[in-house]
């Protein structure tokens, strides 16, 4: 068996922690995985970063171990750095693996792909705070629906504010030159866009898990197994 690298990427609010579980799975069936935290999003300061620095941080991180046939496997927001890098670096990537996540466009932010209404809430949050923040209740009835209060709480309470500039900013190109796959998770209510939509834009087929938006959290071996 040829060894994987993994490296993991998570979404809007998340850091490495998210990714664990399916981490260590990965790692059970011999292969090598390193989940990422995003800059701003470990308490460090998020005013003034910018995808562009995201996109930075997962190269940085790819060189600085020497890693290649790397699967570069995001989650949710984490679409956009994972495409950056792998534009930037594709002679070291294997493959994309987007789980639940968002397949950017040309000039198409994170904010622009949200339905109008709400990409303008956004848009003047972070206006008003240079951050995008989530309340218990999004946790409750889009992140985590069918889980129990405590498990909802738990991760709420892990979870932090998000820089304004990673939803506004954009990737200047987008057209993958290494091969993709699309994980969904079944019954996902988060994403910006229909699961299928985003598939659509690699031209392939979703493969389906079970769970909801946080089944890195819920299914880890359905994942782990997608991912394989």
């Amino acid at each position: 068996m040829t060894q994987k690298n993994y490296v993991l990427i998570p979404g809007a609010w998340h850091g490495a922690w998210v990714w664990q579980p399916v981490a260590r799975r990965l790692r059970e069936a011999g292969h090598r995985a390193l989940a990422l935290t995003m800059p701003g999003v470990d308490g460090d300061d998020p005013s003034g970063v910018t995808l562009a620095d995201a996109v930075d941080y997962v190269v940085d991180t790819i060189t600085r171990y020497d890693l290649r046939d790397v699967v570069l496997a995001a989650h949710s927001w984490g679409g956009y750095p994972a495409t950056g890098a792998a534009l930037r670096v594709p002679d070291r990537i294997a493959e994309v693996a987007f789980v639940s996540a968002v397949v950017p466009e040309p000039g198409v932010s994170q904010a622009d792909e949200l339905p109008a209404q709400l990409g303008a809430f956004v848009r003047a949050t972070i206006a008003a705070s240079g951050t995008v923040p989530i309340d218990l209740d999004s946790v409750r009835t889009v992140m985590l629906p069918d889980e129990p209060e405590p498990v909802r709480r738990m991760v709420y309470e892990l979870l932090v504010p998000h820089p304004g500039r990673y939803f506004l900013d954009a990737l200047d190109a987008t057209a993958l030159g290494v091969p993709a796959r699309y994980v969904l998770a079944r019954d996902d209510r988060a994403l910006a866009k229909p699961g299928a939509v985003f598939a659509a834009r690699l031209g392939v087929a979703p493969v389906l898990v079970p769970g909801g938006h946080e089944t890195l959290l819920t299914h880890p071996d359905e994942v782990a197994k997608a991912l394989l």
